[in-house]
């Protein structure tokens, strides 16, 4: 087992050799500063579109030491063409995606051991959110001009002028400025910014509620449960946006399930329906669907932390 990760280890590191030295290659080449703009905008598409290397691999771990590479050289490019849209949604997504499954995740998972670490971990965690937020805005005011300058002043009306093809963009903008928020405690300014995020959400489920397999209900099924402005039961909310995502992913992504369990029936007290959705969630072949292997995984493993801790999270 160790030999099979090391080689892994070793496949994924000459796969990034080679790609660096291929887009080492292609700059020299281009002496022309058209030229050169050319062939980072190609490369740039490509990363942009992104793939199921990462998605579908089976070793977290693997993952945790090769996203970094990856990022910094999102970044790298991004010097050179700061206003390509496709890199600025690889930088917001990617940003977001490490922060919270290999920090935010890990935190949790250690703070009743290491309280020093779990501050430090997530503050780190908060800090890439932030990055990501800042790249996503940045993608935004691509797309519409001005539109970072203004957004704070009038929410609603600055969300209103996307179209269907920039809901990627703004759901991975208002996911990592979520998750900037949910970690912190003592910054008024980024908390009052969750008018923003509510109106970049609204226009994302309004232009495309079917996106990425029922990803924007998978978000506002805990988002629902602390937000104050929207009429009804929350309840009743995240249980509706709950049940869509479910239909939308064919029953096969874990993150609708272990959501609900945290958010609501946690929140309930409804032990019952607290294990009967995580132990649905580790039922879930992470094989069937490749390209959410590792997603699947990742939510796994917190499947298993939490129903670990549930005489913890359970008064009798």
């Amino acid at each position: 087992m160790k030999h099979r990760r090391w080689s892994n280890t070793l496949t994924a590191n000459r796969r990034h050799f080679f790609f660096v030295a291929m887009i080492l290659l292609a700059l020299s080449l281009c002496t022309g500063c058209s030229l050169r703009r050319m062939a980072i905008d190609r490369i740039g598409d490509a990363l942009a579109k992104g793939g199921t290397t990462y998605a579908s691999d089976n070793d977290p771990e693997l993952i945790k030491g090769a996203v970094p590479f990856s990022l910094k050289l999102l970044e790298s490019l991004l010097e050179e063409t700061p206003r390509h849209k496709g890199l600025l949604l690889a930088a917001c997504r990617g940003f977001t995606q490490y922060g919270y499954a290999f920090l935010q995740q890990e935190a949790d998972e250690i703070e009743e051991k290491d309280v020093e670490k779990t501050l430090e971990m997530r503050a780190r965690a908060r800090r890439l959110y932030l990055r990501a937020r800042n790249y996503g805005l940045r993608g935004l005011d691509v797309i519409q001009p001005g539109f970072e300058g203004m957004v704070r002043s009038n929410p609603r009306k600055s969300a209103e002028a996307f179209k269907p093809g920039d809901v990627p963009l703004i759901y991975w903008t208002a996911v990592s400025w979520t998750a900037a928020i949910s970690v912190t405690k003592d910054n008024s300014d980024l908390i009052a910014d969750l008018p923003v995020v509510e109106a970049l959400v609204e226009q994302a489920l309004e232009l495309d509620e079917t996106f990425d397999s029922g990803a924007i209900h998978s978000f506002l099924i805990a988002y629902e449960m602390g937000r104050e402005t929207a009429p009804g039961d929350p309840e009743q909310r995240a249980r509706s946006h709950f049940n869509r995502a479910m239909e939308l992913s064919g029953g096969q992504l874990c993150g609708p399930l272990v959501t609900l369990a945290e958010s609501v029936s946690l929140p309930n007290q409804d032990r019952e329906e607290f294990k009967n959705l995580l132990e649905q969630a580790l039922k879930i072949d992470p094989d069937a669907r490749p390209e959410w292997r590792l997603a699947n995984l990742l939510m796994q493993r917190r499947a298993r932390w939490l129903l670990n801790r549930m005489d913890k999270f359970f008064v009798d």
